[in-house]
């Protein structure tokens, strides 16, 4: 009914409003001025790719990295796009582990406080996201939007535990510590352990060489099985490993725009 989906549009946008609202408590009253040097440029890039697969090399067949996004320079153009691969990358790799997760197992507990169970294993990935309760898609989509958000916060816009940012020299992926949140957090998004504290400078490198590799693989993996579920036939390999999917996989509450 259309006064439902005007009541639960309001509740995002106050939502919504709220998070923009809080986003004064992690700042300070000084902004620590932060100089570094840009240093990711084009032939860093041609440096890098034979390292990530030496039958390829650099390979920028429409010139992507000359092209000056917003009319920026070509390292802030690089930063940029550096930050959008590694990133969606750990997003696709989290996807398909969740996705084979989801599809084989049915986690025995209850999923909210009022007993209802999480989605039956009868119900493919996509399937299972629209069963949520709306309230619980939304904590998701909100919850990565904070880390979205806490993810740019720089030392020059006044949060000390920022880090200066992957279009101005920064380094691109690396995500900060939770050091700037208000309460206690008791883990750190990358390495919560502490595991890779004493690692060497040329041993990091080289997982995240391979963590880019592996991102690359997982987002062709991510959007085989999409593509298997909603266009019949489009991944051969997967005809009859994956079922049907008549939803829309990129509408995350579908039940608004009915």
């Amino acid at each position: 009914p259309s006064s439902l989906n005007k009541e639960i549009k309001m509740k995002i946008a106050a939502t919504t409003l709220l998070m923009a609202g809080s986003a004064a408590a992690f700042t300070s009253s000084q902004a620590p001025k932060a100089s570094v040097a840009l240093h990711e440029t084009k032939a860093d890039l041609k440096e890098l790719g034979p390292k990530l697969n030496p039958a390829v090399g650099y390979f920028d067949p429409l010139g992507v990295a000359d092209s000056a996004f917003w009319g920026k320079s070509d390292e802030f153009t690089i930063g940029w796009l550096r930050q959008a691969e590694i990133k969606h990358g750990r997003v696709a790799m989290a996807a398909f582990v969740g996705y084979c997760v989801q599809s084989n197992i049915h986690f025995p507990w209850a999923m909210t406080t009022d007993g209802t169970p999480f989605p039956s294993t009868d119900l493919s990935p996509p399937e299972q996201w629209d069963a949520l309760p709306l309230v619980a898609r939304l904590q998701i989509i909100l919850f990565v939007g904070f880390l979205e958000f806490y993810s740019e916060l720089t030392p020059a816009g006044g949060v000390e535990s920022g880090l200066p940012h992957y279009t101005k020299g920064g380094q691109p992926g690396k995500f900060p510590t939770f050091d700037a949140v208000p309460h206690s957090v008791p883990f750190n998004l990358y390495d919560p352990f502490g595991f890779s504290k004493n690692m060497s400078d040329e041993d990091k490198e080289r997982r995240l060489r391979a963590e880019i590799n592996n991102g690359r693989l997982a987002q062709l993996g991510i959007f085989g099985f999409l593509c298997a579920q909603t266009i019949p036939g489009s991944v051969p390999l997967l005809n009859g490993v994956v079922p049907e999917y008549k939803g829309e996989v990129m509408a995350p509450f579908p039940e608004l725009f009915q």
